[in-house]
Parts: C-alpha cells; sequence; structure tokens
C-alpha cells in the first residue's frame, strides 16, 4: 500500500498544493485587506454623516425657535394693531357722535358716519349704538345695577317663570 506513490510524485503533490494552498491564503489576504480598507471608508463616512446630522439636528432646532419667536412676535403685532385700530374706531365713533350732535343734516356727516360704520363692521364691532358700551355709565351708572337681568340678558342665567 505504501509503494504506490514515489517520492517524486509525493514532492510534486505537494508543490503542487503549496503553490495552491499560498494562492489561496494570497488571495483571502487581498480579500482581506479589501475589506479593511473597505470598512475604513464606511466608517470615515459614518463620522462625517454623524457630524452632518449634529449640523442638520442643530440647524432645524434653530429654524424651529426661530419660527416660534416670528410668531409670538407677529402675534403681538397684530394684537397691538387691532387695539390701535379699535381706540381709533372709538375715537371715530366720538367725533360722530359730536359731529351729528353739531351738524345733523349735513351729507359730510353722513358720508363720516358710513365709514364709521364701515370701520366697525371690518373690526368686528358692529353693533347698534343702543348696544354700544357707554364708558362713562360704566364708571359712574346713572341707575342701580341689578346683576340677575344683566346675567339674564347675557344668556348665564335661566328667566324665572
Amino acid at each position: 500500500m505504501f509503494g504506490l506513490y514515489t517520492k517524486k510524485e509525493v514532492s510534486r503533490l505537494v508543490r503542487r498544493l503549496r503553490d495552491e494552498y499560498d494562492e489561496a491564503l494570497r488571495q483571502q489576504k487581498s480579500a482581506a485587506e479589501e475589506l479593511k480598507e473597505n470598512n475604513r471608508q464606511l466608517a470615515a463616512r459614518v463620522l462625517e454623516m454623524e457630524s452632518e446630522r449634529g449640523d442638520v439636528s442643530a440647524a432645524l432646532i434653530r429654524a424651529v425657535e426661530e419660527g416660534e419667536r416670528i410668531k409670538r412676535e407677529s402675534a403681538a403685532s397684530a394684537d397691538s394693531e387691532r387695539a390701535e385700530l379699535a381706540l381709533l374706531a372709538e375715537k371715530c365713533r366720538l367725533l360722530l357722535k359730536t359731529l351729528t350732535a353739531k351738524y345733523p343734516d349735513s351729507e359730510d356727516v353722513r358720508e363720516f358716519s358710513a365709514f364709521v360704520e364701515d370701520l366697525r363692521a371690518r373690526l368686528g364691532d358692529a353693533r347698534e349704538e343702543d348696544g354700544v358700551l357707554d364708558m362713562e355709565e360704566v364708571l359712574a351708572p346713572k341707575q342701580p345695577l341689578d346683576l340677575g337681568k344683566l346675567c339674564k340678558d347675557l344668556g348665564l342665567m335661566e328667566e324665572d317663570g
């Protein structure tokens, strides 16, 4: 059984196996080096993207904060403008009252009255003259205040009956 191969054949077989093994080992080392290089590149890209993500997150946070600041400022500005317009409308109403008393038949007064009514309607303050809140009456009422009647008029209390 031991006599089937000659020393020369065994040497050739060992050399061939060693060459095949060396080639396979070289290919494996080459593949491992490629994988390591690819891994290094990917790790660098991951670090770069994490840095960009942090920058994007910070930018989004700043944008949201700036948006909230703009909303607050806009709301405050709008409230201020509404208050100024309400004061203007009230001044116009008082001026109209004075002009109407002084010049009841004047065409200019009628035009100004239409302007005041249009202004009040646009401001959401369209109400009839007897429904207007008279600050003098509020501050110094001429008759005793009936809270029950007031609550019923405002619909806060049901009518007795």
